[in-house]
């Protein structure tokens, strides 16, 4: 039997952090980030990572520990964060997969495998050119000659996984297809004991989410996306894109409206929150938490608790 470990996850802004620390300390646990943004260094604010406070004395890993203006991946992510767990698992302590991520989760738990990008190829850099001076629709017909699965389930215009497809063709002779299929065989490297939370009433949920960001401008969200700048992190790197930066770093580089960014932030973080959402509720096994407008938050720890022993958590 794969070793258990334990997911909290949901939508942005539901005290995933706090009930993970909680549950930690109950078990002797050790926390590991699932948030894909969290990752970067110098993005504290707009990324919600924990402080030492609010860590409570748990072990926390994979956070700040890539650079934001590295291309940070999936594949990159289940590496590093396997080791993690396995650290963890060695010591007799129980890993906690804290975060919103869900692909990054999936991922791990799986112990998914991915083609590796080798930039020395020069293979993405020759289809994202092509596909900048207007042949996309190319490298999409190639697809459904290569691949006709996988260009049936891809819009003509999604380049970044059209590019994707084509660069492990090149890269491996195996189309994406088959490496999926080879990849989904594989048993899984974890057995996932899931918690998730959102609120009741999806309003209350979406107030959350905006007072959360007005808290992150309050703390300097602002400052913080300019210092970035500052440090020459191009505004088209994957950190810069995450929510809540890329908004701020076009109106602080063109000095545009602050308070305009914000209400901007507020409306994609409940648009990726509805996205959250969607994803976990695909998994059956998952053990929902429905929060009220003012959670109790001994009584979520109580059901997580229950649900745990009930799994055979020790």
């Amino acid at each position: 039997m794969p070793p258990k470990i334990v997911i909290i996850c949901g939508p942005t802004a539901t005290g995933k952090t706090k009930l993970g620390v909680a549950l930690a300390k109950q078990w002797n646990g050790e926390v590991v980030s699932a948030d894909s943004m969290q990752i970067y260094r110098h993005m504290a604010i707009g990324t919600a990572r924990p402080s030492e406070e609010e860590m409570e004395g748990v072990p926390h890993h994979m956070m700040a520990i890539a650079d934001p203006w590295e291309n940070y991946s999936v594949a990159r992510y289940v590496e590093e964060a396997s080791a993690c767990v396995d650290d963890i698992l060695a010591r007799g302590k129980i890993p906690f997969l804290v975060g919103g991520t869900g692909l990054y989760i999936d991922a791990l738990c799986a112990g998914r495998t991915f083609s590796a990008f080798r930039p020395e190829s020069g293979h993405r850099a020759r289809l994202q050119k092509t596909a900048a001076q207007g042949g996309l629709p190319d490298l999409w017909r190639d697809l459904q000659r290569i691949d006709p699965d996988a260009a049936e389930k891809l819009h003509p215009n999604d380049e970044k996984r059209i590019i994707r497809a084509l660069e492990v063709w090149y890269e491996t002779g195996e189309t994406i297809t088959e490496h999926n299929r080879k990849t989904r065989a594989i048993p899984p490297r974890y057995e996932a004991l899931t918690i998730a939370l959102t609120y009741q009433d999806r309003q209350a949920l979406y107030d959350r989410i905006d007072r959360r960001v007005d808290g992150m401008m309050e703390q300097g969200l602002a400052e913080e996306v300019r210092n970035l700048l500052a440090m020459g992190v191009p505004s088209a790197s994957t950190a810069m894109q995450a929510i809540g930066y890329k908004e701020l770093a076009d109106a602080v580089a063109n000095h545009g409206d602050i308070q305009a960014a914000a209400e901007e932030i507020k409306l994609r973080s409940r648009q990726y929150a509805k996205r959250q959402l969607t994803w976990f509720r695909r998994n059956k096994e998952v053990h929902w938490i429905y929060l009220e407008n003012n959670p109790n938050f001994t009584a979520v720890v109580q059901d997580s608790t229950d649900f745990l022993r009930r799994k055979g958590l020790p």
